[in-house]
């Protein structure tokens, strides 16, 4: 598994401040056999411009329709054995891929690999809002898109992003996947550096949070359907 290709997707708008170095950490994980495509969902910015003068890197160009359907472009552009995703605004942890590959080596019979996610404030914004952002000490589970190496096959299994859902569509999916019987383990490592800057902070809203109660209850009703029918 250690030569097998990884297909690594990238979905970006408006990400020209952030996205290069999200690029490098991927290509710093020294994996042999890597392919990267950046998909610019609709960017206003140079995001476009500087994806494509970014080597090792495929541009694939759409319209503005989320990262959902980003993502989903993405994995439609990808030839690889495995699949990892990365949102243009983070960063990967070095060895990321080493302790996932190692991982699902040692448990074949898993599916996918979760990891730890560390979050830090973006260096670059002004010290009165660092200071107003709540930034986690400790690394947690990293239950998203970014702290996950998947199997092409068990991917597909468990079906695309969710396109409708603006946020929370890992969390659907992740919900999918289970109930489709996928295998997932959590690798011990930080995997996923998460920046927080002003435009993630700025997201929530009073629809993101109905959003997630209908996910969340879409979930609930997944498990008790799988407990009625054993």
């Amino acid at each position: 598994m250690d030569q097998a290709l990884i297909s690594v997707v990238i979905p970006a708008f408006n990400a020209e401040k952030y996205l290069a170095e999200a690029v490098e950490s991927v290509l710093a994980q020294g994996h042999p056999e890597l392919e990267v495509v950046v998909v610019d969902d609709g960017s206003t910015d140079l995001t476009a411009t500087l994806a494509d003068r970014l080597l090792a890197v495929r541009l694939v160009r759409r319209p503005h329709r989320g990262q959902a359907a980003a993502r989903n472009a993405g994995v439609a552009q990808c030839h690889g054995e495995l699949l990892a995703f990365l949102d243009a605004d983070d960063l990967w942890a070095e060895g990321k891929l080493r302790c996932q590959l190692a991982a699902l080596t040692e448990h074949p019979e898993a599916d996918l690999a979760l990891g730890y996610v560390a979050s830090f404030v973006s260096p670059e914004l002004d010290p009165s809002l660092r200071n107003r952002i709540a930034c986690p000490e400790q690394p947690v589970p990293g239950y998203c898109a970014g702290a996950m190496l998947v199997r092409r096959s068990a991917f597909l299994r468990a079906g695309p992003f969710d396109e409708t859902l603006a946020v929370g569509e890992f969390v659907d999916w992740y919900s999918r996947a289970k109930a489709a019987g996928l295998a997932s383990l959590m690798a011990p490592d930080v995997v996923l550096r998460r920046r927080l800057h002003a435009a993630n902070l700025s997201r929530r809203n009073a629809e993101d949070r109905r959003t997630f109660v209908r996910i969340v209850k879409a979930h609930l009703d997944r498990r008790r359907q799988r407990r009625e029918e054993t």
